[in-house]
């Protein structure tokens, strides 16, 4: 199989909600919610990179398409890496995050293996972590 991973799904309680977190607090760009017209339709995407777009489904809307029961989310499951060129730009990242209302979960912070990053949550609990690894430097 050749990967061709396009979209990134995240289900989301409240989809007003986690719009305005990702495009008003954190100026991720969007068209905003499409779909309404659909029963189980509407959704936001988020243009990321060239080719690679986030959408906010509603977790209602995910169980109905998919026929699973929505269980309790869990965010150690996943996280979302957000790559930046320095460590000033993961203070200046994980700022704009708790302004946005993000819960920061570990402060920014020098690691291990000789990066620097930190974790947020947005609304609904997903993982982000913001960081800068030296050797993915430009």
């Amino acid at each position: 199989m050749n990967p061709r991973i396009t979209v990134i799904t995240i289900g989301v309680e409240d989809l007003e909600v986690s719009l305005n977190f990702y495009r008003d607090g954190l100026g991720f760009p969007t068209a905003g919610i499409v779909g309404r017209e659909f029963e189980h339709g509407a959704v936001v995407f988020i243009d990321l990179q060239s080719g690679l777009r986030l959408a906010l489904w509603p977790r209602t809307s995910i169980s109905h398409d998919t026929g699973l029961v929505a269980g309790a989310p869990n965010p150690i499951e996943m996280t979302l890496g957000h790559n930046v060129s320095s460590k000033a730009e993961v203070d200046a990242v994980m700022a704009r995050a708790a302004s946005a209302g993000a819960t920061i979960v570990k402060p920014a912070h020098e690691t291990f293996w000789g990066g620097y990053s930190g974790y947020f949550q947005d609304p609904d609990g997903h993982l982000w972590e913001t960081v800068w690894n030296p050797q993915w430097a430009e």
